[in-house]
C-alpha cells in the first residue's frame, strides 16, 4: 500500500479539487508521469502526481491544483491532486494507486527479488555492470557515486545534478576504468540495450557519441533507414564537453570505441561546444586510429584533420557516415516544391511557429532558420499561448515547460496545446513539428496532433503549412510508417529527416516574404 492518505477537497469552476498527500512516500518521475497521463485520458480531468518540491507545488497552484494539503506537503511526500466533477475522484485515486504499483514480471521474464540498495542490487545480480540512475537531482549525484564505488558504469538521466558533482563523479569513473553517461543523458544503446529514449536500429560498425539525445536518436535512425547498422550509442550528457566539466565522458568514449573492434567509424554529434572543449575532443578523435564524422550542430570548427569528416546537420551526418562505409551516398527523398504551398498561403502568413520535443531538432533549427525568437511568455491557466511576430523555435523538452510536467515525447499534451494555438495564429505561415518514437516514448505520439493538422487543413482560409518528420524506425513499437502515415492523412507535409523539414519551412518562409516585398 502506498500509506495513509491525508485528503482536502475543494470545489473549483463547478469541478472539485481532490489532494492525497502520502507522506514519506517517494516515486521516480517516470512512474509519476505515466499515472498522470493515465488519469488525464479522462474526459474533464485535470491531474498531477508529483513529489511536494517546491517547484513542484508552484506548478500545481498555477494550474489550481494545489489546496491546503499540498502546499503542506514536503519533498519527500507523494502529492495526487485531481480535478473532476464530484463523485469521480475515488475511481480515479484507485487507477492512480495501480499506476504506481510495481508491475508484475511477464512469463517470459526471469524471476525478480525486491532490492531497496544499489548494494542488494549487485549481490542480486553479480554479473551487473551498469546502473540506471533516475532519482530528482539532488539525490542522482550520491547514487551515481554508490555505483560507481561498486565498481559500475552509470547512466544518469537524472537532470538538475550540479556541475561540481558532475566532474567529481566522472573523475571518480575515469580513475576506475569506468563510464559516466549523464546526468540529463537522455539516449544510450550499449550492445544493442536501449537505454532512456532510443530507438530499435539494426546492429552494425558505426559507434555515435553525443551530448544530444535526439541527434543521437536522428542520426542513429537515418542510419538504419540507409541499410547500415549501429555498435553502440554513448550519450555524454547535455554538460559534458562544457569548460567546467572538461569532456571527461567524451574523451573516455572515444577511447571505448577506438578500442572496440566492431566500431569501424565514429560519429560525434552535438551543438557546438566551447573552443577549448573543441579542440580537446577533436584532437582525441583524431588520435582513434578511425575515421570520425562530426557533427556540432550549424557550427564548425577550424580545426583541420586528415582523420575527421565535418558536417553542420543531423542529415549530413547520417548521409556521410553511410557514404563511408558503402562508398554510396543515401538519398532520403527530394525536397517537396515550396511553390505550392505559397500560391495558397496569404500574404500575413509568413512565420515560422516550430515545436520541437527534442532539443537537437530545435537547435538545428535555429542554426539554419537565422534569427529566431526561443521564448515565449507563457499562458495563464485556462488561456492560449499567445505568439510574437516573427520566427519562433521552442524546445518543449527544456526546464520551462517540464517542471511538473512529463516530457513532451512521454506525454505530448502540452505541445499538442502549443501546436492549436500556432495553427489559429493568422500570421503563422509553417507549423514544423517533429515525431519522436522509440522506447520510453509515448506509444500514440500522433493522436492529438492529428487533430490539430486536419483543422488546420480545412481552415476557411487554408491555413498554415504542416511540416512534420518522424524520428524513428520501422522496427519501433510505434512503427515509422504507421506515424507517417497518421500525419499525411490529416494533411500535414511529411518529409524524411530533420534538416529537410528545416529547409522547407525556411523555403516557404523567404518565398512569402519575397512575395509580400513585391
Amino acid at each position: 500500500m502506498l500509506g495513509t492518505p491525508v485528503l482536502h477537497s475543494a470545489a473549483v469552476k463547478g469541478a472539485v479539487v481532490r489532494t492525497v498527500v502520502r507522506r514519506d512516500t517517494y516515486f521516480d518521475s517516470v512512474a509519476l508521469m505515466r499515472a498522470s497521463t493515465e488519469l488525464n485520458a479522462n474526459s474533464g480531468v485535470l491531474a498531477a502526481l508529483v513529489m511536494g518540491t517546491p517547484a513542484n507545488k508552484q506548478i500545481l497552484d498555477q494550474a489550481g491544483l494545489l489546496m491546503s494539503e499540498g502546499r503542506a506537503a514536503g519533498p519527500n511526500d507523494l502529492v495526487i491532486a485531481i480535478r473532476a466533477e464530484a463523485g469521480g475522484h475515488d475511481e480515479l485515486l484507485r487507477k492512480a494507486e495501480a499506476e504506481l504499483q510495481p508491475r508484475a514480471p511477464s512469463a517470459a521474464t526471469v524471476t525478480e527479488s525486491p532490492v531497496v540498495t544499489l548494494r542488494e542490487g549487485v549481490a542480486n545480480l553479480p554479473g551487473a555492470n551498469l546502473a540506471m540512475i533516475s532519482t530528482p537531482g539532488r539525490y542522482a549525484a550520491a547514487e551515481a557515486l554508490k555505483a560507481i564505488n561498486l565498481g559500475l558504469h552509470a547512466f544518469v538521466f537524472s537532470d538538475n545534478v550540479a556541475t561540481g558533482d558532475e566532474r567529481m563523479l566522472k573523475r571518480e569513473a575515469s580513475k576506475k576504468g569506468l563510464l559516466v553517461m549523464g546526468p540529463d543523458c537522455g539516449t544510450s544503446i550499449i550492445g544493442g540495450v536501449p537505454l532512456g529514449f532510443a530507438n530499435t536500429v539494426r546492429r552494425g560498425d558505426i559507434g555515435l557519441i553525443g551530448a544530444s539525445g535526439t541527434g543521437l536518436q536522428e542520426v542513429s535512425c537515418l542510419i538504419d533507414r540507409a541499410g547500415c547498422g549501429i555498435s553502440h550509442v554513448i550519450g555524454v550528457g547535455s554538460h559534458d564537453m562544457s569548460e567546467e566539466v572538461g569532456s571527461t565522458t567524451t574523451l573516455r568514449a572515444i577511447d571505448l570505441l577506438g578500442e572496440d573492434p566492431t566500431t569501424q567509424l565514429i560519429v560525434l554529434v552535438s551543438k557546438a561546444p566551447a573552443g577549448s572543449e573543441a579542440r580537446r575532443v577533436l584532437g582525441h578523435a583524431a588520435s582513434s586510429g578511425k575515421p570520425v564524422v562530426v557533427c556540432f550542430l550549424g557550427d564548425r570548427s577550424d580545426v583541420d584533420l586528415a582523420s575527421i569528416h565535418w558536417t553542420t546537420t543531423l542529415e549530413e551526418a547520417a548521409g556521410l557516415a553511410v557514404a563511408l562505409r558503402t562508398g554510396t551516398a543515401p538519398v532520403w527523398a527530394s525536397d517537396p516544391d515550396p511553390e505550392p504551398i505559397l500560391q495558397r498561403l496569404g500574404p500575413m502568413r509568413r512565420y515560422v511557429r516550430a515545436l520541437f520535443t527534442g532539443g537537437s531538432f530545435a537547435a538545428e533549427a535555429k542554426s539554419l532558420l537565422g534569427p529566431v525568437r526561443e521564448t515565449i511568455t507563457q499562458p495563464a491557466l485556462g488561456e492560449m499561448p499567445r505568439f510574437p511576430a516573427e520566427h519562433v523555435v521552442l524546445d518543449m523538452g527544456a526546464d520551462d515547460f517540464t517542471v511538473g510536467r512529463p516530457h513532451p515525447m512521454i506525454d505530448p499534451t502540452l505541445r499538442t496545446q502549443y501546436a492549436a494555438a500556432a495553427a489559429a495564429s493568422a500570421d503563422t505561415g509553417v507549423l514544423l513539428v517533429d515525431v519522436v518514437l522509440g522506447h520510453g516514448s509515448s506509444m500514440a505520439p500522433t493522436e492529438g496532433l492529428a487533430d490539430v493538422i486536419r483543422t488546420a487543413a480545412h481552415s476557411s482560409d487554408g491555413g498554415p503549412a504542416v511540416i512534420a518528420f518522424v524520428c524513428g524506425t520501422e522496427a519501433d513499437p510505434q512503427q515509422l510508417s504507421e506515424q507517417e502515415g497518421a500525419l499525411g492523412t490529416a494533411g500535414a507535409i511529411v518529409v524524411p529527416t530533420s534538416t529537410a523539414a528545416i529547409r522547407l519551412a525556411k523555403g516557404i518562409a523567404s518565398g512569402v516574404t519575397e512575395v509580400t516585398a513585391r
